[in-house]
This record gives structure tokens, sequence and C-alpha cells, in this order.
């Protein structure tokens, strides 16, 4: 997984790019707390250039969402397609995110 991440009011954008999967489990966890020490209220994930996504990268996006619930905020994905979209499809996880 590779992401850049840029501040925009008080929504952080985060573009995350290749594969979100175990193996990005402690970078992923740094990248929530770049959104959790700015004190943001909205991320927006873009999902755009990410060409895959496993069950734990699922459960990674569980856990960006809790923790901007705890500052009472919301996660947005965006951009979703293919075998990702597909995955956000089966998990049902437009009931659980703003999707776009």
């Amino acid at each position: 997984m590779n992401y850049t991440c840029k501040t925009v009011g008080d929504a952080v954008i985060i573009d995350i790019k290749g594969r979100l999967t175990f193996a990005d489990y402690s970078q992923f966890r740094e990248l929530t707390e770049l959104f959790t020490e700015n004190k943001s209220r909205e991320c927006q994930l873009n999902l755009n250039d990410l060409e895959f996504i496993d069950s734990a990268g699922l459960g990674m996006l569980l856990i960006a969402r809790d923790k901007m619930r705890m500052q009472d905020g919301e996660v947005t994905l965006r951009g979703a397609h293919g075998q990702v979209k597909k995955m956000l499809d089966l998990g049902h996880f437009s009931s659980l995110f703003r999707v776009e």
C-alpha cells in the first residue's frame, strides 16, 4: 500500500494505491493516527487507485470508521472499482460508510 494525504479544512483526504492487505496493517494504523491527531471531522478515502483489498483490508477500513466515530466524524469511501468494489458490495459497506 502506498498513500498520499492532505488536509482541506477539517477533512483529511487520503489516496490509497496498490493493495490493502494484512501486510499493511501497521502502516494503516499509522495512517489512522494522522486524522485522529488532527481531530478531523471527516476522512475521505480515495480508493480509485486501489487494485486489491482482502478481508484484513476491509477490517482496516472498519478500524478507520471506528476511530472517526470516536471523534464524531465520518469516513467516506470514494472511487472503488473492480475487485475492491466487489468486496465492498459483498460486505455491504454502503450500509456502514458513505460510499461515492
